[in-house]
C-alpha cells in the first residue's frame, strides 16, 4: 500500500469517526482547501472547516453516526485517491434545525482527495445533501 493510500485511509476514518482537524491535520497540508456542490456546506473553504463541521454533526445531532466504506480507489499517475461510502445516523442528539426526532438518515457519498506529495492538498464531497436532509425531517 502506498503512503497516498496509507494517509488517505486513515484521514478518511479519522473524518468519518468525527476525530476533527486534531487527528485529521497530520494527513493534510495546513491549508489544504475544500469544495463540495452541497448547500450544506457554504462557506467551509478548507478541509480544516469541514474536518470540524463533522465533528460537530456526530457529537451534537448524529451521536453514534456511522460509515461503510464500499470501494477505495488510488490514482497514483493523477495523485488522487477515492472513498465511496455510506453514511448512517438518526438524529437522537441535541442540534440541527429541529428538537431530536430519531429520523434516520441512509447516504452516499464519495470523497475525492488530491494529494501533493504524501499529503491532502484538496478534498471534494460529492454528496446529495438535499436528499439526506429530507430524509432527517431538516429540509
Amino acid at each position: 500500500m502506498s503512503s497516498m493510500s496509507e494517509a488517505a485511509a486513515a484521514f478518511f476514518d479519522a473524518c468519518e469517526t468525527g476525530q476533527g482537524w486534531a487527528a485529521c491535520a497530520q494527513y493534510c497540508h495546513p491549508d489544504a482547501s475544500f469544495s463540495a456542490q452541497a448547500d450544506t456546506f457554504a462557506g467551509g473553504e478548507t478541509v480544516e472547516a469541514y474536518t470540524e463541521a463533522r465533528k460537530g454533526l456526530l457529537e451534537g445531532p448524529l451521536p453514534g453516526a456511522t460509515y461503510d466504506l464500499r470501494s477505495f480507489a488510488v490514482d497514483e499517475a493523477r495523485g488522487h485517491v477515492i472513498g465511496y461510502a455510506v453514511f448512517m445516523g438518526a438524529h437522537t442528539g441535541e442540534g440541527g434545525p429541529i428538537p431530536p426526532s430519531g429520523a434516520k438518515v441512509e447516504t452516499d457519498y464519495v470523497y475525492v482527495m488530491e494529494f501533493d506529495g504524501d499529503r491532502i492538498r484538496h478534498m471534494t464531497k460529492i454528496w446529495n445533501d438535499g436528499f439526506a436532509m429530507r430524509q432527517l425531517g431538516w429540509g
